[in-house]
């Protein structure tokens, strides 16, 4: 009897398999066809989103091209057109200087109405003092080309008419100290620049610009021990 129950139970056990197989075959077609109707669908989605999408695409890349066609206007080809751009003139600067809106100072007078003013440089010291006139320069009661008879030295006093166009219409009458020719010339020079700033305070913009109220801190530098000078040292013997 044992022996006979044996192939009936192998039996069930293979139709029971068998089932097995035919259920998940089923589940797998049903999931292929499943894939496959969601690719058909979703190149019908892409197609309806992507008119709204072109539609949000058209106003950016408007607006990215006008940027560009500004960048292209904005290209320099010449100095005068990166003046332009940068809306700067090689004269703009001392104009606009002048122009600041800076409270001008009260205008500083002698008894005799001259304007004095002290200027230093290296060792120099000197005593200046202008008044209006023809344009006169005197320095240590000789005449600045007889004192000065180096042009370069006459150039450098007569720098703040220059630049504020008063030449030839101040008398200069000055005294100095210390220091040689050119330390004394650029003594003068800062003087007369202060004396002027002192008449005219309206000009103190344009002379302060170029640099001519600064006093200049340059000097001698000092000798070390040990060396000859400040930096020369003594020749080096071998033996």
């Amino acid at each position: 009897m044992a022996d006979e129950k044996k192939p009936a139970e192998k039996a069930d056990a293979k139709a029971g398999k068998t089932e097995d197989k035919v259920e998940t075959e089923a589940k797998a077609e049903a999931k292929t066809e499943e894939a496959k109707s969601d690719d058909k669908a979703e190149p019908k989605a892409k197609a309806e989103a992507e008119p709204e999408t072109d539609a949000k695409e058209e106003p950016k890349a408007e607006a990215e091209a006008e940027p560009k066609a500004d960048a292209k206007s904005d290209k320099v080809t010449d100095l005068a057109d990166l003046g332009d751009i940068a809306g700067d003139t090689p004269d703009g600067d001392a104009a606009a200087i002048a122009q600041s809106t800076a409270p001008l100072r009260e205008q500083e007078l002698d008894e005799h109405g001259r304007a004095y003013a002290t200027g230093r440089r290296k060792d120099a010291v000197a005593r200046v003092w202008i008044k209006p006139g023809k344009g006169s320069i005197t320095v240590n009661g000789r005449d600045q080309e007889v004192y000065f008879a180096r042009p370069t030295l006459r150039l450098i006093i007569n720098q703040p008419f220059a630049i504020t166009d008063r030449a030839g219409q101040f008398d200069v009458v000055a005294t100095v100290r210390g220091g040689g020719l050119s330390g004394q010339a650029g003594a003068v020079k800062h003087g007369i620049s202060q004396a002027l700033a002192k008449y005219e305070p309206e000009l103190r913009a344009t002379v302060k610009a170029a640099g001519f109220l600064t006093r200049d801190s340059r000097v001698v530098e000092r000798k070390k021990y040990g060396r000859a000078k400040a930096r020369r040292s003594f020749q080096f013997s071998k033996r």
